[in-house]
């Protein structure tokens, strides 16, 4: 069940990146993500409404549980994780190819599994050892396509901020287990669905002293905001994918390191609405780099 819940997720993932492009292409970047925050806060928060009113019992998967102010600086943390990888992530898409970005995202389960070795005591054995070379030299293949559009990764700032990214969603993905994890097994053993609804909450508010602070002062000397609809779609794609990816942790025989694999297959999606909507370039050649991501990560499924 946790697979089947994990790449439906992927799934939604991938268009939620396409979707995220479209709304960053030539508009401001902090109130596209802010609207994000608010949007994915408004789609949870009758959840919590009617969780704490008695509308929703206990049994139903959509459920919040309530929490201790305990609980919830746990929750704080991993809106602080998630939205600074979110920063640099949205600014790193704007100025990059779709097809680009995703590759480079889709090497986020080698970071987990990295991550899961050296926190959880996990060992690699001989094919996630593969799975991790392949990963790396895929890296270096589109770095090379990367210098055909111009784009250098040693020297290319969007290009750290998207591998920033990646690694801090790489360690949300660590956290997520950990909070979600049984106190038995060395873990929080939160709420699935308040971490979820409350994370997008904390995010909205921090996103709104950034926006106010940071955007809102120098707003006439920067790149405007304009509307797109696909920021709506955004929020819905994000929060339909991640209360997937939630739902798929929270199931006893989860587990981390494949679920994250999965879910990075929504490079697939991603890397396919690049070619067709937005005409991207050196196609052939980011395939194979492509290829050898995806390789890499059956490497680490045969591996798990």
């Amino acid at each position: 069940m946790w697979l089947i819940l994990a790449f439906l997720s992927a799934a939604f993932l991938g268009v939620y990146d396409s979707l995220k492009k479209k709304s960053l292409k030539d508009n401001a970047v902090l109130p596209v993500l802010f609207l994000n925050t608010l949007f994915s806060s408004l789609i949870f928060l009758p959840f919590i409404i009617m969780s704490q009113s008695g509308l929703l019992s206990d049994g139903s998967i959509f459920h919040v549980a309530q929490g201790t102010w305990e609980e919830h600086r746990y929750i704080v943390g991993k809106a602080l994780i998630v939205l600074s990888s979110w920063v640099l992530g949205y600014f790193g898409m704007k100025h990059l190819p779709l097809t680009i970005v995703g590759p480079i995202n889709a090497t986020r389960p080698v970071m987990v599994l990295i991550g899961a070795l050296l926190l959880f005591g996990e060992r690699l054995n001989l094919w996630q050892w593969a799975g991790v070379l392949l990963a790396v030299a895929s890296f270096f293949l589109l770095s090379r396509s990367g210098r055909k559009e111009g784009i250098d990764f040693k020297h290319d700032r969007w290009i750290y901020m998207i591998v920033g990214a990646a690694m801090l969603g790489a360690l949300s993905g660590l956290y997520d287990k950990y909070l979600m994890a049984p106190q038995s097994e060395g873990g929080v053993g939160l709420d699935r669905m308040m971490v979820q609804s409350w994370y997008n909450i904390y995010q909205c508010f921090m996103m709104l002293a950034m926006l106010l602070l940071l955007w809102w002062p120098k707003r006439k000397h920067t790149t405007p905001f304009r509307w797109d609809w696909a920021i709506i779609g955004i929020s819905l794609f994000l929060s339909t994918a991640d209360f997937l990816y939630f739902y798929s942790l929270s199931l006893p025989t989860a587990m981390i390191s494949i679920v994250s694999m999965i879910r990075r297959g929504s490079v697939v999606v991603s890397f396919i609405c690049g070619a067709l909507f937005f005409h991207e370039k050196n196609l052939r050649a980011k395939a194979v780099d492509l290829a050898l991501v995806l390789l890499g990560m059956l490497c680490l499924y045969i591996g798990s």
